[in-house]
């Protein structure tokens, strides 16, 4: 008479096991997700400070170097770039042309002893330098937050309703011109 009540209950356990791990999958990805959002919110922070530093450096370098137009126009558009992105995508061809242009300015000012004993220039590079660092640390958290979303999204059973429930691989980021970044901006105090 009670036969019929073990297969229930098998079902039932199956079912409460499954909405179960579906919570707990749930919620480690909205976890993930967020936190790869705040990654991404560290790194416009940083290269909101880099941009903010880079009318004062390229005021100080003017100064001693007015000739030098199209390094200080460079800089100024490859600033503007950073400032416009949106994804990691752009970000990382912003990164590209900036890590190149600010090479550029570098240069520009070691032609000048004046301006390297500048109190000010020198306050500048120190912060650039400071910022530049910060950059790639969020970089690196960001990207492992990236990794570690994505590798939850497509491991089996998750990738059977991940993407069910709005959770999508995000991009990793990455400079395009890997060139640019290999060797970093040249200060010397």
């Amino acid at each position: 008479m009670w036969e019929w009540l073990i297969p229930v209950l098998i079902v039932v356990a199956i079912v409460v096991i499954g909405a179960i791990y579906l919570w707990a999958t749930y919620n480690a990805l909205v976890a993930l997700n967020v936190r790869v959002d705040e990654a991404w919110s560290d790194i416009t922070v940083q290269l909101k400070r880099r941009a903010d530093l880079i009318p004062n450096l390229i005021e100080t370098v003017k100064g001693y170097a007015a000739h030098e137009k199209a390094v200080f126009e460079n800089v100024t558009r490859a600033r503007a770039e950073t400032l416009s992105a949106t994804s990691p995508a752009t970000a990382g061809v912003a990164e590209g042309h900036m890590e190149r242009a600010l090479k550029s300015l570098f240069a520009v000012a070691e032609a000048y002893p004046a301006l390297q004993a500048s109190q000010n220039y020198l306050q500048l590079q120190e912060a650039i330098v400071d910022t530049e660092d910060k950059i790639q640390a969020s970089r690196r958290f960001y990207n492992g937050g990236v990794r570690e979303l994505n590798t939850k999204i497509k491991v089996f059973p998750n990738n059977l309703f991940a993407r069910s429930l709005g959770f999508t691989e995000r991009e990793f980021f990455e400079v395009l011109d890997g060139a640019a970044i290999s060797e970093p901006p040249r200060v010397q105090f």
